[in-house]
């Protein structure tokens, strides 16, 4: 088997495959867990279970000077992998029409109290599309400083949550070494290292999010 030569602008090609029935075998608290038989075409019919998600936002927070940033780690306890588990913030989109920004900006205040003047999209990625509908857009956030008082009340794992400053290169260094294991932070902190600095060639906050069914 010989392997073609990809082309530089490569992309995803959206396309849902038709469905031809679907049921909700098991309605959870967040998500649902969903059973489709899908038609592939030349290739048959499949039945597929996944869990069905809102889809969610996160944070790359930086301050510092460009060679020497920081990123903020808040760690929270995730039980599905018994992990206190070190992150960037990040939160459900959950509720009908808000703006992908704008909930982030939230999470942000909400889960560190931090409010930021300048926002870019760094990355948009699927967590584990063999699995779960889950997309998740990850904003860059600088030019940071203490948020407004919010009145919202954090519960259940996001009670007295720890968050610090660690250098970008500490944090892929543990990354690389197997100490920190968060998908989304793993690709925000390689996406802010390959910038190398200059965010210019970055998406605005407001770029279209075609892979997002309820964005497109």
């Amino acid at each position: 088997m010989t392997h073609p030569q990809l082309p530089a602008d490569l992309a995803d090609r959206y396309e849902p495959a038709p469905v031809l029935d679907r049921s909700t075998p098991f309605e959870g608290r967040v998500w649902d867990v969903v059973t489709d038989r899908v038609d592939l075409g030349a290739a048959g019919t499949v039945t597929r279970d996944y869990v069905q998600h809102t889809g969610a936002v996160a944070v790359v927070a930086l301050r510092g000077e460009p060679g020497a940033e920081e990123v903020l780690l808040i760690q929270q306890y995730r039980h599905p992998v018994g992990t206190f588990d070190w992150e960037i913030p990040a939160g459900l989109l959950d509720v009908a029409g808000e703006d992908p920004q704008a909930a982030a900006a939230r999470e942000l205040a909400e889960e560190a109290d931090l409010a930021a003047g300048e926002w870019h999209v760094l990355v948009d990625l699927f967590t584990s599309p063999g699995g779960i509908s889950e997309n998740i857009r990850v904003f860059l956030a600088r030019d940071v400083r203490r948020s407004d008082p919010t009145d919202f009340e954090r519960e259940g794992e996001e009670v007295d949550m720890p968050t610090g400053w660690l250098p970008l290169t500490a944090a892929s260094d543990a990354m690389l070494d197997g100490r920190l294991h968060n998908a989304t932070a793993i690709a925000g902190v390689l996406a802010v290292l390959r910038c190398a600095g200059d965010y210019s060639r970055l998406r605005p906050a407001d770029a279209p999010w075609p892979s997002h069914p309820a964005y497109r």
